[in-house]
């Protein structure tokens, strides 16, 4: 898991949505430009578990090292996906799927990218999300979701994203950050960090989508310093479908999504594809 000292690039990507017979072409496609390239993979390769697995094989075997953390999409139970399980059971099953493929995951130890712009430690976090990036006009979970159901925009997190056995999502949302606290602080304190999670450590970003009510879904603010507090050279996220790099407190945060082809379709320049994180492009923030 170590990248020469000279060479090599850590890469990004994420919301590859495999199902999409266009974004699968991007797939294909995607090729390191040297055999000492990392690529962070940050969530949402897909909704059924045979989609997910041919996908991160494929990556596997391209990139020097892959790193994986999970989206909503890849813990839906899909009504039409042969894997039934549900929640936690579910996420553990696909660790144990990439680990099997040699993959990175939020439960291994974070690895130390020693190539260009190094050294850092790699974080993979799996966080979801606890209803507090509240609708607008609301400051309650009850009041935001009334809010959205009144709006029509609803995640389907809510019919598919089951959080057994936890009692809620906002329940294993708490866990999960007690936990992956507790690990970035053990994490060397003479090293930066590039945090890659599916959904943005900050609120900011969701302040520019279309539907607000939709923010909900989208993270914790128990994560909102955690850039700060750990160091980070990069935040790495997708989920937004706005792929774009914005900067809070220094900090550059990464949105790496391809999206669904109905919207990069449109878009100049058409499929977003690879995004350099390490070493870090001239540039880059807007």
């Amino acid at each position: 898991m170590s990248a020469a000292a000279d060479g090599g690039r850590l890469l990004a990507i994420s919301d590859l949505h495999a199902a999409h017979a266009a974004n699968a072409e991007i797939i294909d496609g995607l090729r390191p430009t040297s055999d000492q390239d990392w690529l962070l993979v940050a969530g949402d390769v897909g909704e059924i578990s045979t989609d997910i697995e041919r996908t991160l094989a494929l990556l596997a075997g391209r990139f020097a090292t892959v790193v994986w953390v999970p989206g909503n999409h890849e813990l839906w139970t899909h009504p039409s996906d042969p894997l039934t399980l549900r929640g936690d059971h579910r996420y553990r099953h696909l660790v144990s799927l990439c680990r099997g493929l040699g993959i990175v995951t939020p439960e291994d130890p974070y690895p130390v990218w020693r190539g260009a712009g190094g050294p850092v430690t790699v974080a993979p976090l799996f966080l979801l999300y606890d209803y507090t990036f509240h609708a607008p006009g609301t400051s309650s979970k009850e009041e935001s979701l009334r809010t959205a159901h009144e709006a029509g925009v609803v995640c389907t997190d809510e019919y598919l994203l089951h959080p057994d056995p936890y009692e809620s999502r906002d329940a294993w949302c708490r866990a999960r950050v007690e936990t992956t606290r507790a690990r970035l602080d053990a994490c060397d304190p003479s090293l930066p960090t590039v945090l890659v999670s599916h959904w943005p450590l900050v609120r900011e970003p969701t302040d520019v989508m279309y539907h607000p009510e939709f923010a909900q879904w989208c993270g914790t603010v128990a994560t909102a310093d955690w850039h700060v507090r750990y160091r980070a050279a990069a935040a790495v996220y997708g989920h937004l479908h706005i792929p774009r790099t914005t900067s809070y407190d220094g900090v550059p945060f990464v949105e790496v999504s391809v999206g669904y082809p109905r919207e990069w379709s449109g878009r100049p320049g058409g499929a977003p594809g690879l995004r350099r994180i390490l070493p870090a492009p001239a540039g880059a923030v807007r």
